[in-house]
């Protein structure tokens, strides 16, 4: 039997609960102007929606949906003030049970980890495999097909059903999933929901456990639909790649990208999570550097420079940076050791 959330329905509605929601919501928000309207009267619609979660009346609102491209075209659907609060306090009764449920190797939308750590994890994986430098190192790429709008709503409800005994909050939980439609019925998450972001590692957690548990694969990483698994053996993870296919195929009914599979060694380098990963050290993806140049051009945003100043400070971006030195007028102190 799983381990069983111990929190109730009124914990998650309480007034207590979605004032400290708001609080998380509000950083960095307060100039927004739906949050301004909500605020000015923040209590009576507080009130207003602990009554209707109370009352079991509570609908979400429809998606406003806009594209984005970071750097892929994605489309974002944004929820109402109201509605992304309730998602707030959901999460902070939700998140500390359920992450403590999810392996180490999960790097995507979970506190302290991170697309970083996950490379670092990566090359201390690889200096294991490769026994310092000295054995070939194989590592099988993936990602899955449309993520986000390929999750099984009923699939989802099951898997939480399992760990929260509470059918209030099930309910709770059918609404917000349920708010969505990808196009297909019963499918799919809103990229732009906190709830989401919680939701897939649920779901992924399955994936996750089959890997370690019934495949008993030591050196596996997952950053929300990327993943990678390393071995001596290129003809283990020939094998592995079909039970893999399988289980997301039966369990999930999730299908992997066929474009973005890969069995490769450490030596030709890795295109994982924005970088080439080697071995010993790595760099940014060609289509990475030409993407922060570009948009560093037309206006130098002080913003946009802290921003790419600290995402190439993390590997071996010598000649990058000093393109973005040329192009901003900026001294890097560290180009004249």
């Amino acid at each position: 039997m799983k381990i069983q959330f111990p929190h109730n329905y009124d914990s998650i509605i309480s007034i207590e609960n979605l004032l400290e929601a708001w609080k998380e919501f509000t950083n960095g928000k307060k100039s927004r102007k739906d949050v301004q309207e909500f605020q000015l009267n923040l209590m009576s619609n507080i009130i207003s929606l602990h009554n209707d979660l109370v009352a079991k009346t509570y609908s979400h609102s429809t998606y406003e949906p806009f594209n984005i491209s970071d750097p892929k075209p994605r489309k974002i659907h944004k929820a109402s003030v109201r509605d992304r609060l309730l998602h707030h306090a959901i999460c902070r009764r939700l998140y500390p049970f359920f992450d403590r449920t999810f392996i180490p190797d999960s790097y995507s939308c979970r506190l302290n980890k991170g697309t970083h750590k996950a490379i670092n994890r990566f090359r201390s994986f690889a200096y294991k495999v490769s026994k310092n430098h000295t054995r070939t190192a194989w590592i099988l790429k993936c990602d899955i097909r449309k993520f986000f709008d390929s999750v099984d709503q009923d699939i989802l409800i099951k898997i939480l059903r399992q760990y929260i005994p509470d059918k209030d909050i099930v309910w709770l939980l059918h609404k917000i999933i349920g708010s969505f439609n990808s196009g297909k019925n019963s499918k799919g998450l809103p990229l732009g929901n906190l709830t989401s972001q919680l939701l897939v590692n649920i779901y992924m957690n399955q994936f996750d456990q089959f890997i370690k548990h019934k495949l008993k694969t030591e050196y596996y990483i997952r950053y929300a639909d990327d993943f990678v698994t390393l071995s001596q053996d290129e003809g283990w993870l020939q094998d592995t790649l079909s039970k893999i296919k399988n289980f997301l195929s039966e369990d999930l009914l999730l299908e992997l990208h066929p474009n973005k599979i890969s069995i490769q060694t450490t030596a030709s380098g890795v295109d994982f999570l924005g970088w080439i990963n080697f071995v010993d050290h790595k760099v940014l993806r060609t289509s990475t550097k030409k993407r922060i140049l570009k948009k560093l051009k037309p206006n130098n945003n002080p913003n946009a420079l802290a921003s790419y100043s600290g995402l190439v400070s993390h590997g071996n971006t010598y000649g990058v940076r000093k393109q973005i030195n040329v192009i901003t007028g900026k001294v890097d102190l560290n180009l004249l050791d």
